[in-house]
């Protein structure tokens, strides 16, 4: 009986001694599905935005660098027909 008496008294300061860890797992789960996930999730799509507006923006300077070269053309092809006329 003492031995039992003994198991339920250390079981008993056991619970006491947990208790304020399961309330502090309890509010970092809590944190973690009120802020951090949220937080990473904008990160998430700020990042995928990111890479879309860099794709962009290497198209444009593409088609910038076309349009020079066309102007260069249109140059020599217009003075090639003045000359010509």
């Amino acid at each position: 009986m003492i031995d039992n008496e003994l198991l339920l008294a250390i079981s008993g300061l056991l619970d006491t001694k947990l208790e304020p860890i399961k309330a502090d797992i309890k509010q970092l789960k809590l944190d973690n599905e009120n802020m951090i996930k949220p937080a990473l999730n904008l990160v998430t799509e700020n990042y995928l935005s990111t890479t879309s507006l860099k794709s962009n923006i290497e198209n444009i300077e593409n088609l910038k660098a076309d349009v020079d070269i066309l102007k260069k053309v249109v140059t020599e092809h217009s003075q090639k027909l003045q000359q010509i006329s």
